[in-house]
């Protein structure tokens, strides 16, 4: 299946190159959900991710000639994000107090009783909390490792860096969240 994504990825992106247009509308249907999701657990703000979101497609139609067909497109995709969530974050240091914060509510497909809905939000609200607190290295590492399938060569690549730095990060970022954790784990 993701052989057969990466194929299709790769003739989207040929054909975008030599100015079919309607190619990125096809990658954009692809990869808009998986890319809002990781935008917006890394950022922890859904609007702000669907903002940087479309500026990733804006980044991949002025930028198609630099594609490398050599890599994945969704390696090159997630690339492009993760460096506009980086300008953002810098942005967001030098303006902290221009932005506000609101943990995206959760979905549930089912009707818990009160009391297991009020544990479950505020497992998840500690959850949520807890991976925003992680240094940004190591929150990207553990969003596009667990949440995204990223294998820990295609994060170095994103994030620039060694496999074993990420593998470091991904290790940290695990015992930080343990130790943040405990009390709603036991």
């Amino acid at each position: 299946m993701r052989e057969e994504r990466d194929s299709e990825d790769l003739l989207l992106m040929r054909s975008l190159v030599q100015g079919e247009e309607r190619a990125l509308n096809a990658l954009m249907e692809a990869w808009s959900g998986p890319l809002c999701a990781y935008l917006t657990r890394l950022l922890g703000d859904s609007a702000t991710a669907l903002d940087l979101a479309q500026e990733t497609f804006v980044r991949v139609y002025l930028k198609r000639c630099d594609f490398n067909p050599k890599y994945r497109f969704s390696n090159w995709l997630f690339t492009i994000a993760h460096n506009l969530a980086k300008n953002h974050f810098r942005w967001k240091e030098r303006h902290p107090l221009t932005l506000s914060e609101t943990p995206p509510a959760p979905a549930s497909d089912f009707s818990p009783s009160p009391r297991d809905h009020t544990i479950t939000l505020e497992k998840l609200g500690a959850l949520q909390a807890a991976i925003h607190q992680l240094p940004t290295e190591m929150r990207e590492a553990l969003i596009t490792a667990t949440w995204h399938g990223m294998t820990v060569a295609e994060i170095a690549r994103m994030q620039d860096t060694t496999e074993k730095a990420v593998e470091l990060r991904l290790y940290r970022a695990r015992k930080i969240l343990r130790e943040a954790l405990h009390e709603h784990l036991v």
